[in-house]
């Protein structure tokens, strides 16, 4: 196992542990006190999560609402890349209904324990939990008609591939739609080289262009990205002074350049190649 595989399997346990005890843990960052962060607060509506067990909006790590975001049909088959405790399945579940399926993809075993206890208790029949990686999702190629993502693909150490395996299970003309930290410019080198800040989110990121041309290579058409949230000077202060990082010394660099955003593709519905159709 890699050093980042390794890193966000023992921190997203214990946002796991965290919150199967009733205890609030949706947050990107590695300290309680990062829990606050703006990344992941505000997401949810108390329309969507109105009769979702407790737990699996606690559960919750994202930096967006990819489901809201989206159009899911029913018996539309969704994948979610990185699913934890499984709100964007359990919410996905209920758009695509009983003729359709949510998928949810994990590879921390005590955030596929909290997942299968919030969907025992949602009462939902059509969601299934996988475990396994992004980097080798454990699905039929062309089986899957959208792939979402909660501010999971920035913590890969091999962001391509996991594009790329997107790419694959989805069905011709299926759709990509997550949600992820973008990057506009080039943070300090001090925050790219910190593991902590890497599961937290933010370090992995890839610039707008990176995530463009990544798509593009995977094979995706119609990419777009919409910015949702943009993070100023004091939000970064608020959360990287809990990563133990100089604040003062980092903060002008980094204003205006950490931004939450929605991430769309297509799979081209014709095509040729052994890539591009099953």
């Amino acid at each position: 196992m890699d050093n980042v595989t390794a890193a966000v399997r023992d921190k997203y346990g214990a946002a796991a542990r965290r919150a199967a005890a009733g205890e609030p843990s949706g947050c990107c960052g590695t300290s309680a006190g990062a829990c606050a962060d703006p990344i992941t607060s505000n997401l949810y509506g108390a329309a969507e999560t109105s009769g979702l067990p407790g737990k699996a909006l606690a559960a919750s790590l994202g930096c967006g609402n990819p489901t809201a975001l989206t159009r899911l049909e029913p018996g539309d088959v969704v994948l979610d890349l990185g699913s934890g405790g499984g709100i964007d399945v359990l919410l996905s579940a209920r758009r695509v209904g009983p003729t359709g399926k949510a998928y949810g993809l994990d590879t921390t075993d005590e955030m596929l324990a909290l997942a299968e206890e919030n969907k025992r208790d949602s009462g939902l029949t059509n969601v299934e939990f996988l475990r396994g990686t992004i980097e080798a999702i454990p699905l039929p190629d062309a089986s899957v008609d959208v792939v979402i993502s909660n501010c999971v693909i920035n913590l890969s150490g091999d962001k391509q591939r996991v594009l790329n395996e997107a790419f694959r299970v989805l069905k011709p003309g299926g759709r990509f739609a997550v949600s992820d930290v973008v990057l506009r410019g080039d943070l300090p080198e001090p925050l790219r080289h910190s593991m902590e800040l890497w599961v937290g989110c933010i370090a992995g990121a890839l610039t707008e262009q990176e995530y463009r041309d990544r798509l593009a290579s995977a094979g995706f058409a119609d990419i777009g990205l919409e910015v949702t949230r943009t993070y100023d000077v004091e939000d970064a202060r608020a959360f990287l002074a809990n990563e133990g990082v100089d604040v003062d010394a980092v903060a002008g660099d980094v204003k205006d350049k950490v931004v939450s955003a929605f991430v769309r593709a297509r799979k081209p519905a014709a095509c040729c190649g052994p890539t591009c159709c099953s």
